[in-house]
């Protein structure tokens, strides 16, 4: 009984995170903002990629899904961020890093008066 508890959530968890890479929306390095890239690719090999994002002031980044990725603030910014919980206004710190194993969507926009910039990598 315990086995064919543990065969099945092994399953589920499997096809959960399949489905999960098959978004149908972009990835941070293809999606833009009406129609210019914000991201470029810095690095890019087997292991990982690792993307620059600029977001002068009024910039954002069209709807988009994140895999498995570090991200580092190298100058901070306030950005008005959309996902599947609602809008909030987020001020982020210059040096703030982050990690998120999967974002299914999100959509931002610099309302701040500086450009911000990120890096993030991505493992492959």
């Amino acid at each position: 009984m315990l086995f064919r508890f543990c065969f099945l959530t092994t399953l589920i968890l499997f096809f959960y995170s399949c489905s999960q890479k098959a978004s149908t929306l972009p990835d941070p390095f293809e999606a833009g903002w009406k129609g210019d890239k914000v991201c470029k690719i810095l690095k890019e090999n087997k292991s990982l990629r690792i993307l620059k994002c600029t977001f002068p002031p009024g910039i954002g980044h069209e709807r988009h899904f994140h895999a498995e990725h570090f991200g580092y603030t190298l100058k901070g910014g306030k950005f008005r961020i959309t996902d599947n919980t609602g809008s909030r206004e987020v001020d982020v710190p210059t040096g703030y890093d982050f990690y998120n194993a999967y974002i299914e969507w999100h959509e931002v926009l610099n309302i701040g008066d500086s450009t911000a910039v990120f890096l993030i990598v991505e493992p492959k």
